[in-house]
């Protein structure tokens, strides 16, 4: 089964030619003065695991953006495949997607939802808190 053993929100995150995972500025909330308020830019970052049996299959990743009420906000999903990994070890990937100018309608909380293959295996919050001017 693939797993996801890391998911949060980032300002910025690359991963190194030598494989590490570097995150700048982790964060679960963000403040606006009004609304709607758009977010320039965040990354969303995952670290996925799967075992060798789940290799050179193709799996469905799926991201949600659901809104406090459970409305979905934004939707994308695409194809994963892992590659083999070495005897006795799982397959362990990286994974960031940028969004960009990502639109607030409503004060509250957000969760962004990870689905592999259909099934929701983590959610990350996001709090959308009001700034008093």
């Amino acid at each position: 089964m693939v797993q996801i053993t890391l998911a949060l929100l980032a300002d910025c995150a690359n991963v190194s030619r030598e494989g590490k995972l570097n995150i700048t500025g982790i964060f679960d909330r963000i403040s606006a003065q009004s609304l709607p308020a758009t977010h320039p830019q965040m990354q969303l970052v995952m670290t996925l695991e799967a075992d060798r049996g789940d290799a050179n299959k193709e799996h469905k990743l799926a991201i949600e953006l659901i809104n406090a009420d459970g409305v979905k906000k934004l939707s994308m999903a695409g194809d994963l495949k892992f590659g083999s990994p070495p005897p006795g070890e799982q397959v362990r990937i990286n994974h960031i997607i940028q969004l960009n100018n990502i639109k607030f309608e409503d004060f509250g909380v957000y969760e962004f939802k990870i689905l592999m293959n259909n099934e929701v295996r983590k959610s990350v919050p996001l709090h959308v808190k009001e700034v008093k001017k």
